[in-house]
């Protein structure tokens, strides 16, 4: 069962490296609205996010007292080299994490901001988390992208050729 969550894990993070890797430069730090968030924005908050959850994940409480989550969404302009940096270091700290797991921890308890959730409560959570602002990164990536779009899923007018063979609902290894 754990290895759904990892498998589900790893799909989300190649989409969001992909969409980020489709944005110009200048564009990962564009602001849509008033208040919005630029894909950098998202990035130093998802990284801080799983940053702060899965270290020392069965042991410690997952908001950290050491983050600082408001300052995730500064406006502050980040490289493309920043950007990647902060989505590999949140995204290795889960990884980590996740292989030290086995399907019997799925029912041990964590603890997030002080309420008690079971670990799979505690990934479920994280999953739709991760998912939803990976989403919010697709958005920004398909308005701003210079090239033509790569589709990241089946192309539009695509999915019986799709449907004929297909391979994204199969686990990324």
């Amino acid at each position: 069962m754990l290895q759904d969550f990892i498998d589900e894990y790893t799909r989300y993070r190649l989409i969001g490296q992909r969409a980020l890797a489709q944005m110009p430069d200048a564009a990962l730090n564009h602001l849509p609205a008033v208040d919005g968030n630029s894909a950098a924005m998202i990035v130093f908050h998802v990284s801080g996010n799983l940053t702060s959850r899965f270290t020392d994940f069965l042991a410690a409480d997952g908001e950290k007292p050491w983050r600082a989550r408001d300052e995730e969404f500064s406006d502050r302009s980040c490289s493309r080299a920043d950007v990647d940096a902060l989505w590999a270091a949140g995204w290795g700290v889960l990884e980590r994490t996740l292989a030290t797991l086995t399907d019997a921890d799925l029912a041990g308890m964590v603890t997030i901001r002080q309420q008690e959730l079971t670990v799979h409560a505690a990934l479920c959570r994280s999953l739709a988390h991760v998912s939803y602002h990976v989403g919010q990164i697709v958005l920004l990536a398909r308005m701003l992208a210079s090239q033509p779009w790569q589709y990241l899923s089946i192309p539009k007018g695509e999915s019986d050729a799709y449907n004929a063979n297909a391979t994204l609902e199969k686990a990324p290894r």
